[in-house]
């Protein structure tokens, strides 16, 4: 099954050979590595690349463990590219599993990240360097502010339905349907059944982007993350704001003394859910200075999928979904 992600492949395109480190960014299982591993690798296999000229580190695997030391990786691309005539293109995929080592020549200093070794290979004339990285230990919108503008940003989303439709095909207005209700998750295309979908994407929601933000940000308190998300997915497109959603949290369920929510800690969590990707928020495009103080915003999630199965696939109100 083939899924034409042509807006994506067009901006890679455009970015080749720029100076620049290629990050691609995205909520995870969206499709990056599919992007830039297949799409844009079919591609340049095309134009008459060879595929020795194209370095692949999966940092992932167990075959490319010894490259999470950043020195090593810088190494063994060094090893390939330097000095040759043929230009490379550098692919690490899942970069946050990189690792800190000490500096060899310095160990009480800072340590070397994998910010050091691509910003060293890239200083080589005849490598292009393209990184993906999910939220497992560090979100992709770190990568972006780690390079201070030496980089170029793909952000990659769920399925659009254009999307969606040139890889499910059939009747239209079923698969519309269809992405109303399951979203745009490329894998949600091979599963076989409502159950297999639904199970999939709740399961995303539990065991990968609710692991993420609580062990990357130390969650203490998971019932107000969790309570939270219920809230933003039942009332998307809805007003509101960080001090409203804490009103409502401790008037319906009654919390008092230790257990109260207040704003800071909604407006924090809100931050976390937007740094992952899951929601995007959407303020007044009116309202200008501190009169933003005042104003509700709306929030929006990332996948409607996500959002139907977090809320046990009820609320399938299509002008909320057609909104989302």
């Amino acid at each position: 099954m083939e899924i034409k992600r042509d807006s994506y492949l067009s901006q890679l395109k455009s970015f080749a050979w720029d100076g620049q480190v290629k990050v691609i960014t995205g909520i995870r299982r969206c499709g990056k590595s599919y992007l830039l591993r297949t799409i844009y690798r079919n591609y340049l296999y095309e134009q008459g690349v060879k595929p020795e000229q194209i370095i692949t580190v999966e940092l992932d695997l167990a075959r490319d463990i010894r490259y999470r030391n950043p020195l090593e990786l810088a190494s063994y691309v060094r090893s390939i590219a330097e000095g040759k005539s043929e230009q490379y293109y550098l692919f690490v995929d899942e970069i946050q599993m990189s690792d800190e080592v000490p500096n060899p020549y310095n160990p009480d200093g800072a340590k070397i990240r994998f910010y050091d070794a691509l910003n060293d290979l890239k200083e080589l004339s005849n490598l292009d360097v393209y990184v993906t990285g999910s939220n497992s230990k560090m979100l992709s919108s770190d990568i972006l502010s780690e390079f201070r503008g030496r980089s170029d940003e793909i952000r990659v989303h769920p399925l659009s339905f254009a999307e969606y439709y040139s890889a499910a095909g059939g009747d239209k207005t079923d698969a519309f349907f269809d992405y109303a209700l399951y979203g745009g998750m490329p894998l949600i295309l091979s599963r076989p059944d409502d159950e297999a979908k639904m199970s999939y994407l709740q399961s995303l929601f539990s065991e990968v982007y609710i692991k993420d933000i609580v062990d990357r940000k130390k969650i203490k308190r998971e019932d107000v993350l969790s309570g939270i998300l219920d809230l933003l997915c039942s009332s998307v497109g809805s007003l509101t704001n960080p001090s409203k959603i804490a009103n409502s949290m401790n008037s319906v369920q009654k919390r008092s003394g230790e257990s109260v929510v207040s704003t800071n800690t909604v407006s924090s969590y809100i931050n976390h859910l937007e740094d992952a990707f899951l929601f995007n928020e959407c303020k007044r495009y009116d309202v200008k200075g501190r009169s933003y103080f005042d104003y509700p915003n709306k929030y929006y999630c990332e996948d409607v999928g996500l959002r139907n199965a977090r809320i046990g696939f009820r609320q399938n109100e299509m002008t909320h979904i057609m909104e989302n």
